[in-house]
């Protein structure tokens, strides 16, 4: 189990609730954060990109985001891309938004495995290649991802 497992976890029964207590489950997240539990760290970064709880900061956001990825974390890699593609939280970088979609993909992300193949189809953040793109839309298809 990694550091701080617990407390996420706790986090995470607390927010399921009907009526969850969104400071506490705030509070827990921020201490499991704290130990440097990746999943604590990307719970948190989505509370700043979407506003919950926390007034919306996709500067915030984009820092969580960061810290998580270097867990590996799929799912902060994803959002770190999609930042990049956008340029919410940073500035727009269709390069290193390519290869946060790859490392995601890489690990085993699904709808990181069709943005792959949609960079190489279309050309975003690396060399337009037909070929490539054949292959990861076609590994999408196998993961039921479009």
């Amino acid at each position: 189990m990694a550091k701080g497992d617990g407390l996420y976890f706790q986090a995470s029964r607390e927010i399921k609730k009907t009526r969850p207590n969104k400071k506490k489950v705030f509070l827990l997240l921020q201490r499991a954060a704290g130990y440097g539990n990746s999943k604590a760290t990307y719970a948190l970064a989505t509370w700043y990109l979407f506003g919950e709880y926390v007034k919306k900061d996709y500067k915030k956001g984009f820092e969580l985001l960061e810290i998580a990825a270097e867990d590996k974390n799929p799912l902060a890699l994803h959002d770190i891309a999609v930042s990049f593609e956008t340029g919410k939280g940073t500035k727009k970088n269709l390069k290193k938004a390519f290869e946060s979609y790859l490392a995601a993909a890489l690990l085993g992300h699904k709808q990181s495995i069709y943005e792959v193949g949609r960079c190489y189809n279309y050309g975003i953040g690396v060399k337009e290649n037909s070929q490539m793109a054949t292959i990861w839309y076609d590994a999408a298809k196998y993961w039921n991802v479009s």
